[in-house]
């Protein structure tokens, strides 16, 4: 049964860090690195909406509201994804998912909630100014 496990989520102030991690289970191994996978976000009264995002091949890419204080990356000997969030801003607080696609290859449209078949149970980021 495939897993996806999100933690790390917390409060932390404006101009702080935290770094979210998604642990994947029940894939085979090979697929879930060679998949598209995503890190999104939901506030409150908002639609869900992508962040970051990492292709099949290693790419990444990122939503201009985090552009250049997110990074998206990944630990193969763990099954991990991260997301490392630097300058945090109070419009940043949200519920925080990680995606994954059940098939390798690239990317369709990575900020389509449609290209994912698995998601996390989400951890909150609250951040304070």
């Amino acid at each position: 049964q495939v897993q996806l496990v999100e933690s790390g989520g917390g409060s932390v102030q404006a101009g702080g860090s935290l770094r979210l991690s998604c642990a994947a289970s029940g894939f085979t191994y090979f697929v879930y690195f060679i998949s598209c996978r995503g890190w999104f976000r939901q506030a409150p009264g908002k639609h869900r909406e992508g962040g970051a995002n990492m292709d099949s091949d290693g790419r990444t890419s990122y939503a201009d509201s985090v552009k250049g204080r997110f990074t998206i990356s990944q630990e193969y000997a763990k099954n991990t994804l991260y997301l490392q969030m630097n300058s945090v801003k109070p419009e940043d607080t949200a519920m925080y998912f990680c995606a994954a696609r059940s098939y390798g290859g690239s990317c369709y449209n990575p900020w389509a909630l449609s290209e994912y078949t698995y998601w996390g149970q989400g951890t909150q980021v609250t951040v304070s100014s």
